[in-house]
């Protein structure tokens, strides 16, 4: 194929990709309501030629194969929006009031795609088999899960997912072994105290008091219990009781959320939580629970393909970066909990962080990013078909 043609067929493809990405943008749904967008995804693998894998069924969300006998590999990209009104002014906004695409997963869908449109097109020559994971509900960390018990990990022995990163430029793509991403739990506290006049404090119990000083309480667990080369945060996010300004209430509600990216430093946080809870709300008369929203895992990169990445990624023509680990939360960890994978940071020069109302991004980013997966699935069906070679029949 000569340049000139290679260079129309790349551009056919960007092309193809913008639209499609602008496609559902427009038209976003919120986790495990994805029909249309699943919809969208399957008609264009279908138009390629590309087989869908019904054998794992998902309500929302598909699973796509292209290759053939061999290793498995798998590519992820979550396709959910999220319940915010669009304030971007673009052309192609979302045409869906209080939904939008503010965290790039229309951008994830798009390339993925890409890849899996330039990987049919050299199917002949994979050393096996590339699994596609158009995934729901990563908003609400439940679809890696749902993923899971569909099967679709079965037979799997990598796997490769992204996310867009505002403030790293088109061009550039952040790749680290180690943890990338942070493990994020939830947590509820309620303190019962016994209500009174305000007028007569001495009558009751004041809750309001007992939250006040947890709330300071939890400050020191990280300064006191974390080692200064580990890292954690506890945030206390909002605060609910009382509903009269002269009346001490019963109760108090304190919501938060705790950020993590080792498991002994998360379950040590945990326990130091509750003891100081329990212990604060004891000195002043109180009782107090703590209820747990488990979230994800820490998002932790295999050092054998986070290397194989960077390799992928100077064939896409991308610069490598060290990326600074993000404290958001990432349900990718669990696949990697189960099989080893690689999540990487595309640089997309973005004005507004993640879930901002003017939230956009570079659409210059998408070609190269499909190039990344493509030359990483090429490269680790190499590797694995490889080994499989070395080691001999068992």
């Amino acid at each position: 194929m000569s340049d000139s043609i290679l260079e129309q067929t790349r551009t056919s493809l960007e092309q193809q990709l913008i639209a499609f990405r602008r496609q559902l943008h427009q038209f976003p749904e919120l986790s495990h309501e994805e029909v249309q967008t699943t919809a969208a995804i399957r008609a264009k693998l279908i138009e390629a030629g590309i087989r869908i894998a019904d054998e794992y069924p998902l309500r929302t969300g598909l699973i796509a194969e292209v290759g053939g006998g061999g290793p498995i590999i798998a590519i992820r990209a979550d396709i959910d929006a999220l319940p915010i009104q669009e304030d971007t002014g673009l052309p192609y906004a979302s045409q869906v009031p209080g939904k939008m695409h503010a965290c790039g997963h229309d951008f994830h869908t798009a390339a993925v795609l890409g890849a899996a449109l330039q990987l049919k097109a050299r199917e002949a020559e994979l050393k096996g088999l590339v699994r596609f994971i158009f995934q729901p509900a990563e908003e609400k960390a439940q679809g890696a899960e749902l993923v899971i018990a569909s099967g679709a990990l079965q037979g799997v022995q990598a796997i490769f997912g992204l996310h867009n990163k505002p403030d790293l430029p088109v061009g550039t793509i952040g790749i680290t072994s180690g943890p990338l991403m942070a493990a994020a739990d939830g947590f509820a506290i309620e303190v019962e105290g016994l209500g009174t006049h305000a007028a007569v404090p001495e009558a009751g119990i004041d809750p309001i008091v007992t939250g006040a000083h947890i709330i300071t309480a939890l400050q020191a667990i990280v300064s006191r219990n974390i080692s200064s080369l580990q890292s954690a945060v506890i945030s206390v996010t909002r605060i609910h009781s009382g509903t009269a300004w002269n009346v001490i209430p019963e109760k108090a509600i304190l919501d938060g959320t705790l950020r993590t990216f080792d498991e002994h430093v998360r379950a040590v946080v945990i326990r130091r939580l509750e003891e100081v809870v329990h212990g604060v709300a004891a000195a002043y008369g109180t009782k107090a629970t703590v209820r747990w929203i488990k979230g994800p895992p820490a998002v932790v990169n295999d050092a054998n393909l986070a290397l194989l990445a960077e390799g992928a990624a100077k064939q896409a023509g991308l610069t490598v970066l060290a990326p600074a680990p993000s404290p958001a939360g990432e349900d990718f960890a669990f696949y990697q909990k189960q099989v080893p994978g690689v999540f990487v940071f595309v640089g997309t020069s973005g004005s507004q962080e993640w879930h901002h109302p003017a939230f956009d991004l570079d659409e210059r980013a998408l070609l190269s990013t499909a190039d990344y997966f493509t030359f990483a699935a090429q490269a680790s069906l190499h590797q694995l078909s490889s080994t499989i070679s070395q080691e001999g029949p068992q």
